[in-house]
Order: C-alpha cells, then structure tokens, then sequence
C-alpha cells in the first residue's frame, strides 16, 4: 500500500421527506390563506391542549352536562396557564 494514497468514497445520500399538500399554488399563494392558517393555529391549540394535557381526549364521565361542566373547567385552566405567558406580552 502506498501512503497518502487517495480514497475514493460516495457520499452519504439522506432522503428528503417531501411535503405535500391537497392545496395547490393558487390557493395558498395569497396572503388571505397565510391569515387563516395563522388563525386556525390560534383556535385549534386550546382542543388540542385540552386533549393532551387537559385530559379531555376521553371523557370519564357521563351526560352532556357533565362533560360540558369538564370541558368549561379544562379551558379555564388552560386560560390559567396562558396567563403569564399573556402577562408578559
């Protein structure tokens, strides 16, 4: 074996998860769709909260005036959280 000798590598190739969305360039091109999507963001985190931290993915009780009382409570307390990062603002 000569020293030094140049070795010869390919190099690694990683796949790129592409994204693909239903929604093609003439729809989310205009600034009116980034609006909404700004928006959706800001409704949906709450339920989303609320299923993962709030306990509310599966309701452990029974009668529609006992999860809406459950439900009220798990948004209050997710007000409650918000509200130093509110505050702060």
């Amino acid at each position: 074996m000569r020293r030094g000798r140049l070795i010869e590598y390919a190099e690694h190739y990683v796949a790129q998860k592409t994204r693909h969305s239903a929604i093609d360039g003439r729809t989310t091109r205009h600034k009116g769709y980034a609006l909404s999507i700004q928006h959706r963001k800001r409704i949906e985190e709450p339920f989303g909260w609320a299923k993962t931290v709030g306990g509310m993915a599966q309701t452990v009780y029974r009668g529609v005036e006992r999860v809406r009382s459950r439900f009220i409570l798990t948004m209050a307390a997710n007000n409650l959280a918000r509200l130093p990062r509110l505050l702060g603002a």
